[in-house]
């Protein structure tokens, strides 16, 4: 039986993948279109389109347990085409083969390979960026606002309207732990924010302007907002596209360390 909520039950059981699923455990606090739980071997949680369809099932899943989140995600029609999935590799293996041999074919490929890193020791960055750490006010709405733009539209993530990416600028904002990195001339060149989700804080929203590439500011920044989610007694993390090798290896620089691998379906 599937419950239309979560429980520490829940918490209980995502702390055997607190990083992979760091997201998870925080968005499904939060206001969703679908959130199913048995709190003990499933949870799928969905806020809504464009994002992707979250779906966790236990390290020593069984193909009955994997059958059981295909199916649930066939009956909530999710399998129509237009929705991606962030899960485990076993699962998307499933999916894969699942939906192949299904009447209605459908062919799901792996879009992002996901690594998500913690950081226990940071270490100084080697290469020094002019300018300095700024946390974001209200005056920089429509700087975030054209940041949010293109970091969407590049990494084709989560693409939505610029009025929804004003009311996302806004809202990070207010909570004081959205960062830009400014150069010697007060030039807006980089961004970086962390979400606490329990004793983690995700740090996300990392871009660096094209024209600003290359000379260490992304680094710098991710370096020191960490120490300020440090600061704030969380262990900071993030998640990695695995394919993009410098970034991997900028954040290995500043002490980052590989802890969990999942993938996003779709």
């Amino acid at each position: 039986m599937m419950d239309n909520f979560v429980d520490e039950r829940d918490d209980k059981l995502l702390e055997s993948d607190r990083y992979t699923f760091c997201v998870l455990s925080r968005i499904m606090k939060g206001d969703t279109e679908i959130l199913l739980s048995d709190h003990e071997r499933l949870i799928m949680c969905f806020t809504g389109q464009p994002f992707p369809v979250w779906i966790w099932i236990p390290q020593d899943a069984t193909e009955d347990d994997m059958e059981r989140a295909y199916l649930l995600a066939e009956e909530k029609g999710l399998l129509d085409g237009n929705h991606s999935f962030n899960i485990k590799y076993e699962l998307a293996e499933y999916f894969q083969k699942r939906a192949a041999s299904a009447p209605n074919a459908l062919s799901l490929k792996v879009e992002t390979n996901l690594f998500a890193y913690d950081c226990l020791t940071p270490i100084a960055p080697t290469e020094k960026a002019d300018g300095g750490l700024h946390q974001c006010t209200p005056e920089d709405l429509e700087d975030l606002t054209k940041i949010l733009v293109e970091f969407h539209k590049e990494t084709g993530i989560d693409e939505r309207d610029i009025e929804n990416y004003r009311l996302d600028a806004a809202l990070f904002i207010s909570t004081g732990r959205m960062f830009f990195w400014k150069d010697e001339n007060g030039n807006t060149v980089a961004s970086c924010k962390y979400a606490p989700s329990g004793d983690l804080a995700s740090l996300n929203c990392v871009f660096t302007w094209p024209e600003y590439r290359r000379k260490h500011y992304a680094e710098n920044l991710v370096y020191n907002v960490t120490l300020i989610a440090k600061e704030e007694g969380f262990t900071p993390m993030l998640y990695t596209d695995a394919d993009y090798v410098a970034s991997n290896a900028c954040y290995e620089k500043i002490g980052y360390v590989l802890r969990g691998k999942l993938c996003t379906l779709g």
